[in-house]
């Protein structure tokens, strides 16, 4: 974690000296800090602001279909225990793959909740007259693609394979299902403006070298405690990591506080975590996630944080739920 003696080291100048030539805003969820995220009104949103890519994240349905939802579950995110009380799991959750798209296309899309109905983060979006719904992830990308043309854009997609392996236990190749849907949309080549991204390294290997996917790859890094997937990322966070990384990957997305060596933090030093170095000798690409203006870590302002990415650690952009003050920040900085 970023600790309060970061504070007094960001406000140093630094801090706002970047090396880099370009800094890619990823819209994390689509607008998400606005608008529920996942929605196709979020994606709107985000195409607006213009980021350099819009995140679909994608889970299957009963029916074979791709959705775009950040979760495999469906209760944190909708009204489905309202409208669906008797389809919960023994695990007390509904799951998103025991639904058809057209009953998911009953529930309304509301703010994230914890698992206590309290709104994850208090000052977003409050309303609940306005109808938002599940939508795939053919309409996602024919909605960004709409846009792009007509606006003569070229914001990117970054497309998340979520939970593979658990959907492989239920019977569902989301992977392949993938590919064949970008196959019809032609992001499936080597200059396609897409990322497909994942958290399990096991599933980057399969879809380089099983699946031929021809197109970029990010390997997601999470803190082993999440169980985000059987992939052991303190062991990716070293040098021979990187290296191993690199042969099967483009880029990679880390957790911001994986970005500072924490024992140097402690003695109020600004250190970049020695992987850092070798992922980009290795020419992967860095998009660590997430920046959120109403989730700053403690004694640390905006500006700080986003002076840190494009400053001393030189990172190519970041995920953010909120585009406008990170593009405010670096037409300020002049980069």
């Amino acid at each position: 974690m970023f600790t309060s003696k970061l504070k007094a080291i960001a406000l140093s100048t630094a801090l706002i000296t970047s090396q880099a030539s370009a800094f890619d805003i990823i819209a994390h969820r689509g607008a998400s800090g606005y608008l529920p995220e996942h929605t196709l009104e979020a994606a709107t949103l985000a195409f607006a602001q213009q980021p350099d890519f819009i995140e679909q994240d994608v889970v299957a349905t009963k029916d074979g279909e791709l959705v775009v939802l950040h979760d495999i579950h469906l209760d944190t995110v909708t009204d489905v225990a309202a409208k669906f009380p008797d389809r919960v799991r023994d695990d007390g959750r509904w799951y998103a793959l025991d639904f058809t798209l057209a009953e998911l296309r009953t529930l309304q899309v509301k703010e994230r909740s914890d698992t206590d109905g309290k709104q994850v983060f208090a000052n977003r979006y409050h309303g609940s007259k306005a109808l938002f719904t599940v939508a795939t992830l053919d309409e996602h990308i024919e909605l960004i693609s709409e846009l792009n043309r007509e606006f003569n854009s070229n914001i990117g997609f970054y497309t998340e394979i979520k939970s593979p392996a658990w959907h492989k236990k239920e019977g569902v190749d989301i992977s392949q299902r993938l590919l064949d849907t970008l196959a019809r949309y032609n992001l499936n080549g080597e200059n396609a403006n897409i990322y497909v991204q994942c958290f399990d390294f096991a599933e980057v290997k399969r879809l380089r070298n099983e699946l031929g996917f021809k197109g970029k790859i990010v390997l997601l890094l999470a803190d082993n405690s999440w169980g985000e997937s059987a992939t052991d990322y303190q062991t990716l966070l070293t040098e021979q990591g990187m290296q191993d990384i690199a042969k099967y990957a483009d880029g990679i997305g880390p957790w911001l506080p994986q970005l500072l060596d924490m024992k140097a933090l402690q003695q109020g030093k600004i250190v970049p975590s020695p992987w850092l170095a070798t992922a980009k000798k290795e020419g992967l690409v860095i998009h660590p996630y997430t920046f959120r203006i109403d989730a700053l870590p403690t004694g640390m302002t905006a500006e700080q944080i986003i002076g840190l990415l494009t400053g001393p650690l030189a990172v190519d952009g970041v995920f953010t739920d909120q585009i406008p003050p990170v593009k405010n920040f670096l037409l300020q900085s002049g980069k």
